[in-house]
């Protein structure tokens, strides 16, 4: 799957909280100063060419939903950068993530009972 970029990134942040909206829903979410209508025409307009997004046309307006899901794209990112960075070895990353990442105790936890859910999952 191929990364979006920042600007694309930060319309599907927005659709994937509106779930489907206008243009100018789209827009009012942007901090500002807020881009121009024409700039985000073009980007929405070249995302539907990638399928990232979708519309329905109501009238003359068009609806904007998202194609691509959140957990889709977050998955295949954390895989190529594992795969990049990491030797593609998930217990790398695992290790690099514990020991770079300043955890409370009760974040340790839950990560534990993440873990012993998953292995006991795969002895099933």
């Amino acid at each position: 799957m191929k990364q979006l970029n920042k600007t694309e990134l930060q319309v599907m942040k927005y659709l994937w909280i509106l779930n489907k909206g206008f243009m100018k829903d789209i827009i009012d979410l942007f901090p500002e100063p807020k881009p121009a209508y024409t700039t985000v025409s073009t980007l929405l307009s070249r995302m539907c060419d990638k399928n990232y997004i979708g519309f329905n046309r109501l009238g003359r307006d068009k609806e904007y939903f998202p194609i691509l899901k959140k957990n889709e794209y977050f998955a295949s990112q954390m895989k190529t950068m594992i795969t990049h960075f990491f030797n593609d070895s998930t217990s790398q990353f695992a290790s690099f993530f514990t020991k770079n990442a300043d955890f409370s105790m009760e974040e340790l936890e839950e990560l534990q009972e993440l873990v012993k859910q998953k292995i006991d999952q795969k002895k099933k």
